[in-house]
């Protein structure tokens, strides 16, 4: 199949490309790939991989500051927040299988605590001052699914 009617397959049945792409790869026919779509549909699922990783983290970061600090909600929201650190450590722990992924969330680790603090005072209304300016978490704690703060 020539490299344009690819290209337009891709276009117009994204799934029927994805199985002739696939077939292609495990026939070892690299000549007549779609390098173009290929290299961008790689490039677009680790992009999403590292999003996730981050989103999850960030509301992991959020939810263990909120129960760590927020004692005046913490009658009502315990249960809540708890449920939350749990489905996003059960997340991560999914995506961490992959070893890049999980050395990519150590390089974010104090990014997304940062966001997480800002989101925590604006959510919370509490002084700034309550919440550490570094994450005072270790990541075997942050995904410890025994560990709460």
């Amino acid at each position: 199949m020539l490299a344009t009617s690819l290209s337009s397959l891709y276009e117009k049945d994204y799934v029927e490309w994805l199985d002739l792409t696939l077939a292609q790869l495990q026939n070892h026919d690299l000549e007549d790939l779609d390098w173009t779509h290929l290299i961008e549909e790689v490039e677009a699922l680790g992009s999403e991989q590292r999003h996730k990783v981050e989103s999850y983290l960030l509301k992991l970061l959020i939810h263990l500051l909120l129960y760590q600090y927020w004692e005046t909600e913490k009658a009502w929201s315990d249960r809540g927040w708890k449920n939350e650190i749990d489905n996003f450590r059960l997340e991560l722990d999914l995506l961490l299988e992959s070893k890049v992924l999980y050395n990519y969330l150590l390089t974010v680790v104090d990014k997304n605590y940062q966001k997480a603090r800002k989101n925590a005072i604006r959510k919370s209304q509490l002084s700034a001052d309550l919440f550490p300016l570094n994450c005072p978490y270790r990541v075997e704690q942050i995904l410890d699914p025994d560990w709460l703060p």
